[in-house]
């Protein structure tokens, strides 16, 4: 089973909204059903925390929803969203030995926004989600050559060129502050960024300008404190791809510090790893806090399976009773439609966070030797 082609890619088109478009619901779901991805035929129901959980695991079911997603944001959105392509791309070539090689056709997206990007003016650059698009772009392209191609390509090569040159003298990247987790945080975006580096076959090693500035990243995800658990999830997972990231002590108390927060059904939650008002500039505590769960957030996708692939890198085994207890929750909670619930950060209209609390698990269960590759007929 591949991804449908994406009919319409908008190049150059950049995904910034205003905060004032961004009113949060009172209520705990929007009022209005809406489509989450509308595209060309590709029509995926909206995300809803009351949507069945299934009564056995499918992985068609999962990969369908991630395709299709993928596919029509590109095809209607027109930029490489940290939430839906980004993660697309920054997933799924890990998963090849599952699921076959992943779609060309994303590729050459980013391959088509890179040039687009290699355009733009210093100025342009300042603008909206176009640096963080870079970085991921740099990623994914990354990621492709490490499991898909087993070589670096011309095209990662420019798009890490790209990246750095974008680099501020603190050694992060320029990140908004208003949507969380994927961009409101440059320590987010530097992790995303570092393990770019490493990740496409031979880079540094071919590259002493590009190990200079990747030098410069790894001082700053070093000197700089995270603000909040999350942040050092994030470190620890970049830590299981850089050697001497964080020393053997800083990586034990982080395993420690996730292992506290697992919760009883042994998945975790996204909302116990930071204050309301630490995410991004605190602009989404009002509706955090507002929110019926507030006190006991549920276990979601995102965080559950974000946190399987940090201690799995680690070196946490995949027998581990936290880890059994993990992969448990995550087969018995996805839910009908494929998707693996997460309650957007952000507002309650879409959910897009629900990508990444899919894209996650299926990479979480393959850390931990749970998931089955696709049989003939699936493809």
């Amino acid at each position: 089973m591949k991804p449908q082609t994406a009919t319409a890619m908008i190049s150059g088109i950049s995904c910034f909204f205003s905060v004032g478009t961004l009113t949060a619901i009172g209520a705990d779901q929007a009022a209005k059903p809406r489509l989450q991805y509308d595209h060309a035929g590709i029509e995926v129901p909206a995300a809803r925390g009351d949507e069945p959980v299934r009564s056995e695991f499918s992985l068609s079911h999962a990969v369908r929803y991630l395709e299709q997603g993928a596919n029509a944001w590109v095809g209607n959105r027109g930029c490489v969203s940290c939430h839906t392509p980004g993660t697309y791309m920054t997933t799924f070539p890990a998963l090849t030995p599952f699921l076959g090689k992943p779609s060309s056709e994303l590729r050459k997206f980013f391959i088509s926004e890179l040039i687009d990007f290699k355009a733009y003016s210093k100025e342009k650059f300042q603008k909206g989600t176009s640096i963080a698009q870079v970085v991921y772009i740099a990623a994914g392209l990354a990621e492709w050559d490490r499991h898909v191609a087993k070589e670096l390509s011309p095209e990662t090569a420019d798009a890490l060129t790209l990246m750095f040159s974008q680099q501020q003298e603190n050694g992060a990247w320029q990140s908004l502050d208003c949507w969380p987790p994927f961009e409101s945080s440059a320590f987010q975006e530097a992790t995303v960024a570092a393990m770019a580096a490493v990740t496409a076959p031979g880079w540094l090693d071919e590259n002493e300008a590009g190990r200079a500035r990747f030098q410069r990243t790894l001082n700053y995800l070093r000197t700089t404190r995270p603000r909040h658990d999350y942040e050092r999830v994030l470190l620890l997972r970049a830590s299981t791809s850089i050697d001497r990231l964080i020393s053997t002590d800083e990586r034990r108390k982080i395993i420690g510090m996730v292992l506290k927060h697992q919760r009883p059904n042994g998945g975790w939650s996204i909302r116990s790893f930071a204050q309301p008002d630490e995410w991004g500039k605190g602009n989404r505590a009002k509706k955090l806090r507002a929110e019926s769960e507030f006190e006991n957030p549920p276990s979601d996708g995102h965080m559950t399976g974000l946190c399987v692939m940090a201690l799995r890198g680690a070196g946490v085994p995949a027998a581990d009773e936290h880890l059994a207890k993990a992969v448990s929750w995550l087969l018995k909670n996805q839910r009908e439609s494929g998707r693996w619930w997460t309650r957007s950060l952000n507002t309650d209209k879409y959910h897009f966070i629900t990508y990444s609390g899919t894209a996650y698990p299926l990479l979480a269960l393959a850390k931990c030797g749970k998931l089955p590759a696709f049989t003939a007929e699936q493809k």
